[in-house]
């Protein structure tokens, strides 16, 4: 079960767009941006939805951003949620309990929509949430200022940037903490095996993932986001493709499919130059 908001505010652009928070060492990242520009125009003129994705490959430390708007998270807040928790445990030099371990199971894995709001209570709420992600080098993400989690707004770059976080070294999560999450985002059920999947070799194992979708209120379109780790021709990708303005559920997990597929193919090629 996905939360419904009370019909927020479209997409709109931060004053400053950002490429990729703590990016800025990484190669390629304004060409592969170009280049994604170039592929995604299709898929852009074939959807009145609007849409960001931004990709990593891990290898070559490629990157690069299509789309600097601010988009509802829905469900892949949950991620989010997940790292505060474990930044704070760490801090304190604690694990997890066996309360907040069933909690965040479910949560990632079926996405719980009571086992998430639990969980955002323990880590301070909205103030947490923005101070832990903070931490993680995410500049772009707001919660929402009446304490429902999933009408936090996001960036695709900053939700790269907590993949970064999670599956790469050099994070602030401790390799135990950065463990947990990818081994729950690896058990999504199958029915929420969608989104950046689709970008994925084969059956797409390996593929670890979170998504998230809501109708709005206001408008009855549909925000649909896929965030995570796949594997494409031996390389690993990190993905995260936000939308909203979608008709329904289904053309927007269509959508985000199409985008995640594009992205890679086009930051596999460049990183091939």
């Amino acid at each position: 079960m996905e939360p419904v908001n009370d019909g927020g505010p479209t997409p709109s652009a931060p004053s400053a767009p950002a490429l990729l928070s703590g990016a800025s060492g990484l190669s390629g990242a304004s060409g592969l941006s170009g280049a994604l520009a170039d592929a995604l125009a299709p898929v852009a003129a074939g959807s009145a939805a609007d849409f960001s994705v931004a990709v990593l490959e891990t290898g070559s430390g490629t990157s690069g951003v299509h789309g600097d708007g601010s988009y509802a998270t829905a469900s892949v807040i949950k991620v989010g949620i997940l790292a505060a928790l474990l930044l704070g445990a760490q801090d304190v030099g604690r694990r997890l309990t066996a309360q907040e371990r069933s909690y965040a199971t479910v949560m990632i894995e079926r996405s719980d929509n009571d086992a998430a709001t639990a969980l955002w209570r323990t880590i301070g709420g909205a103030n947490g949430l923005e101070t832990a992600l903070g931490r993680l080098g995410l500049t772009g993400t707001r919660a929402d200022d009446r304490g429902r989690w999933g009408l936090t707004h996001t960036t695709a770059s900053d939700q790269l940037t907590l993949l970064r976080a999670v599956f790469l070294d050099g994070s602030p999560l401790s390799a135990r903490s950065q463990a947990y999450p990818r081994t729950l985002m690896g058990r999504v059920t199958a029915a929420q095996s969608w989104g950046v999947s689709a970008a994925a070799d084969g059956t797409g194992t390996g593929t670890r993932l979170k998504n998230g979708w809501m109708p709005r209120d206001a408008t009855g379109l549909w925000v649909v986001n896929s965030i995570g780790e796949v594997t494409a021709n031996a390389r690993r990708y990190l993905i995260a493709v936000l939308s909203e303005g979608s008709a329904d559920r289904e053309s927007g997990v269509a959508l985000t499919e199409s985008v995640a597929r594009t992205a890679v193919a086009t930051a596999a090629a460049y990183a091939s130059r």
